[in-house]
């Protein structure tokens, strides 16, 4: 594929906003001309508003004012029961604490806790251009050489998060390490208890055998820890679109940090994995737009592991209960997200699918139970 290729993947770029997730411009403008540098003068017949619409969880726009200029907001969406992963508040420290020695974590620019001003918490941060894989159907598919590079910058993307030293980032507050396993599956088990509306036997079963199969704490559970993105997976990534086209692609951000913390890194890489398709996943689970990783040049979730582990240096024997615990997760995710679209709290027409990933994503984790393997 070459830079000037017609079946390039395209800049990522935002959508209409969808009906019901508008931004009351009035209100906004005179924030952002009062907080963020540069848009003093902004009015709000000035502003345009745009969505990014693919995300599953808080919402982001586009917006933007005369004279080239543009930042991303990002608010909470409408229904959510609040939590770390729509925590705005929390993510905009985060990132003003990682953007010093991370230079991939996008720069924030201000943010509001004022509910009066959109209904909700947002904060705003810089626009990063660049391509985003999406795996929407009918998308261009980077070719094998392609894929397998970009498969070797998500791990070395991800052993570079892990290699962070948390303590010096100032984000002590963000996590406990002592614990954090034990903490997640007793944590996910409560939210998947309170989200669920039908029976899922699987999930049921994963969520006891966590429980039951830890991996054993290390003793020095503090110098083991890690920054964690626990959402790390492509569409996240923003790619330079011209060292893509060249098959020798590049990440210039890494983006939704409302789910970081500190804690065993090998967490997130179970919950990385579990956003990782292999060709023989259930085909539910492409609903999620996860299926460019079972596309040829990909490796398998086995191939990551190993490749972590040589470039971390870390023991990851435990893998399968790891990546257990990420696809035990993300079907509380989807859950959490399903039923909100069933009591009418997020109408996007895409949740009306989650009941069934939820139930894929049961039979996945059954069947690495039974075979202790991360591959399909």
């Amino acid at each position: 594929m070459t830079a000037s290729s017609a079946a390039a993947p395209a800049l990522d770029a935002p959508r209409p906003v969808r009906p019901g997730d508008e931004l009351d411009a009035d209100r906004l403008a005179p924030f952002l001309a009062g907080a963020v540098a540069g848009w003093d003068d902004v009015r709000a017949g000035d502003l345009a508003v745009r969505q990014f619409g693919d995300g599953f969880s808080n919402l982001t726009y586009l917006v933007e004012a005369p004279g080239g200029r543009e930042l991303v907001l990002r608010r909470p969406p409408h229904g959510a029961r609040g939590g770390n992963a729509h925590d705005v508040a929390r993510e905009y420290r985060l990132l003003a604490a990682l953007r010093p020695v991370y230079a991939r974590a996008p720069a924030p620019l201000a943010l509001c806790e004022d509910d009066a001003v959109l209904g909700a918490p947002f904060y705003a941060m810089e626009r990063v251009r660049g391509v985003v894989l999406r795996g929407r159907p009918g998308e261009p598919v980077p070719p094998p050489a392609a894929l397998a590079a970009l498969a070797d910058r998500w791990v070395d993307e991800l052993a570079a998060l892990h290699a962070l030293d948390w303590r010096a980032l100032g984000a002590a507050g963000v996590g406990r390490p002592e614990g954090y396993v034990g903490r997640q599956v007793a944590g996910w088990t409560r939210r998947w208890q309170a989200a669920r509306t039908a029976p899922v036997p699987a999930v049921d079963a994963a969520a006891a055998w966590l429980a039951a199969e830890p991996p054993a704490e290390p003793a020095d559970a503090a110098a083991r820890a890690a920054v964690l993105h626990n959402d790390y997976k492509y569409d996240n990534f923003v790619l330079d679109p011209d060292a893509l086209a060249a098959g020798r692609p590049t990440v210039r951000a890494v983006l939704d940090w409302e789910m970081a913390t500190v804690g065993d890194p090998l967490m997130d890489l179970g919950a990385a994995l579990a956003y990782w398709l292999e060709p023989g996943d259930p085909p539910a689970l492409r609903a999620l737009g996860l299926g460019l990783t079972a596309a040829p040049g990909s490796p398998r979730r086995a191939e990551l592991v190993a490749a972590y582990a040589s470039t971390t240096s870390r023991d990851v024997s435990a893998a399968a209960w790891y990546y257990v615990f990420g696809v035990f997760r993300l079907a509380v995710i989807a859950q959490q997200i399903y039923a909100r679209h069933l009591a009418g709290h997020a109408p996007d027409p895409r949740f009306a699918g989650l009941g069934a990933v939820v139930a894929a994503l049961g039979t996945v984790a059954e069947r690495t139970m039974r075979t202790g393997r991360v591959g399909a």
